[in-house]
């Protein structure tokens, strides 16, 4: 059994192979008869020439393929998709397309995109009414609606010609032929979202960024870090003073900036460009000190100063009342005009707050510390009128210094609503009192000569007889002007010598320039005013004569009577009344 088991099976090697080589054969017919015409396969690359591409498509012969079907040429072992045209054409060979291969996954995979909602690739090809043609590949065209082709209005289409682009297929429809609508826009909004949000993930504050300038407000400017926006406020542009953004970044300018705040939740970026070098205010103290004279530049003018600049981020305010030691300082502009670089004085300083007080005027020693040396009283100068006031005048005395001259120190007599004096005047003056705390300087004419009111109150007593002329004649009496200028009023009732007479009709008498004599009925010689009589006069006058009758009468020892006295001085001014008419 076994000999004949053995002798029935035929285990020689030649046998074996050529039972595989029938197997082989077979495989490759039943694999050959799969393959249909029209039917999508894949090939590999065996070979490469100048004008074909050989592709193994598992057939009895190999497919050739022109080099134009391929955009970028394939390398031997490179696995490539095709149409199987013909299995056999009457040469023999296999015929198959590229071209039809990568038109029918074109729109498989457009199908797909469609119905999936992904981004596909494209470029854009030309410009058309309302958008653009973008194409797709394998020569299937696309329209982009401009509304739809950026974020952002597009003043220039032709920048995005030849560019490659990212779309969503918005329709995909046929009314005769293929037509499909596409949108950019929503895929850049999404890339930006995804950018926004990696950013707020991965960026922490103090990062660095580079960004371009990209549109300006009051407040500052919008920086494009890369599809979305940041804001450099215009406190963070420099440390120094800026008034308008445009005048320190420009549109369009590629600027590099640091992250110094954000804003998860609102989505706002805050840039900065200063924060690249330190505040100045951490230094101050090191350059400036009080008292110190330093220099700057006027950045602003207000009403109620003006803001100089010592140097980058270091801002400080003049006052006005710190403007001048002389001058009472209306308006700053009258003195300072931006852009003028000035020295003043480090007055005082807030670190914190980040303030400091500067002032102009002491930058310059203040006159009034020297007046009372430059004018000590008694200093008889010639200067200007400058300026007259219902109470006095100011006189110009030098060095930017005025004093002033009362009314009441004119004259020591006169008084005059004007003074008797007139704008641009020059005059001669007596340092009377300077109060250099107060700043306040005394002038006097009068004080130039003797007070004549001394000489009068040591000469004249109440009771005694002057003489003098009307100065005035008013509805209450006569003013008489006596010896030294001193004028004294004879009230009218002192006028008439008896109670009955009228003394409104003794005034009409009188009229300026008469000669009247009088006596002091009152003095005061503080208040320089004195009071004259004529009634008094002419009782002192009856009283003397009689002193003198009675006087002559006891030395002749006879006897009087005060009847004979009084008929006696009137027979005398009888006599006198009558030698007057005659003359």
């Amino acid at each position: 059994m076994i000999e004949e088991k053995e002798v029935g099976q035929d285990t020689s090697p030649a046998k074996d192979a050529d039972n595989i080589q029938t197997q082989l054969q077979e495989e490759y017919l039943k694999s050959l008869e799969l393959l249909e015409e029209g039917q999508l396969v894949e090939g590999t690359v065996i070979q490469v020439t100048h004008d074909h591409v050989f592709i193994d498509v598992g057939y009895k012969s190999e497919g050739k393929i022109p080099v134009s079907e391929f955009t970028e040429l394939p390398v031997i072992g490179d696995k490539v998709s095709v149409i199987l045209i013909l299995k056999e054409n009457k040469y023999g060979e296999v015929i198959v397309s590229k071209q039809k291969a990568d038109a029918k996954l074109f729109w498989k995979n457009i199908k797909q995109a469609f119905t999936d909602k992904q981004p596909i690739e494209g470029k854009v090809d030309k410009i058309v009414k309302g958008g653009f043609e973008v194409l797709l590949g394998v020569e299937s065209r696309a329209f982009l609606p401009i509304s739809q082709a950026d974020t952002q209005k597009i003043d220039k289409p032709e920048t995005l010609l030849n560019q490659k682009i990212n779309v969503y297929i918005e329709r995909l429809y046929s009314d005769g032929k293929l037509n499909i609508v596409v949108n950019r826009r929503k895929c850049m909004e999404e890339e930006l979202e995804q950018k926004r949000n990696d950013f707020f993930e991965n960026t922490p504050i103090g990062s660095d960024v580079d960004g371009v300038v990209k549109s300006f407000t009051s407040f500052g400017a919008f920086i494009d870090i890369g599809g979305f926006d940041g804001l450099l406020h215009i406190n963070d542009m420099s440390w120094g003073h800026v008034t308008r953004p445009k005048d320190f970044v420009k549109k369009g300018q590629e600027i590099h900036l640091k992250v110094i705040r954000i804003d998860k939740e609102e989505k706002r970026i805050n840039l900065s460009l200063k924060h690249f070098t330190d505040d100045p205010w951490v230094h101050f103290e090191e350059k400036y000190h009080v008292n110190d004279i330093v220099k700057g530049t006027v950045t602003k003018i207000t009403e109620f100063g003006a803001f100089i600049e010592l140097e980058e981020g270091i801002e400080g305010l003049a006052h006005i009342s710190e403007f001048s030691w002389l001058k009472k300082v209306q308006k700053p502009q009258d003195i300072l005009k931006s852009g003028d670089v000035i020295e003043c004085m480090v007055l005082g300083y807030d670190l914190q707050a980040g303030r400091v007080s500067l002032g102009l005027k002491q930058v310059h020693d203040n006159p009034w510390d020297s007046v009372e040396e430059k004018y000590p009283v008694g200093t008889r100068i010639v200067r200007k009128v400058v300026k007259i006031t219902n109470v006095g005048a100011f006189i110009e005395l030098g060095d930017g210094i005025d004093g002033f001259l009362h009314g009441d120190d004119i004259s020591w007599t006169r008084k005059s609503k004007n003074f008797g004096l007139t704008a641009d005047q020059e005059v001669e003056v007596m340092v009377i009192a300077v109060d250099s705390n107060n700043r306040n300087i005394k002038l006097g004419i009068k004080q130039l000569s003797e007070d004549p009111w001394k000489e009068f109150c040591e000469n004249y007593r109440s009771g005694s007889p002057v003489e003098g002329e009307v100065a005035s004649v008013t509805d209450f009496g006569v003013f008489l002007r006596v010896p030294g200028g001193i004028e004294g009023l004879i009230h009218k009732t002192n006028l008439v010598e008896n109670r009955e007479d009228n003394p409104d009709e003794a005034l009409k008498k009188y009229n300026v320039g008469d000669k009247l004599k009088a006596v002091v009925l009152e003095i005061q010689q503080d208040k320089q005013k004195v009071a004259f009589s004529i009634r008094d006069y002419q009782k002192k006058v009856q009283q003397d004569d009689l002193s003198r009758y009675m006087a002559k009468e006891e030395s002749s020892d006879s006897t009087y009577t005060l009847g004979a006295v009084l008929k006696s001085k009137n027979n005398t001014e009888e006599t006198k009344a009558e030698d007057a008419n005659v003359e």
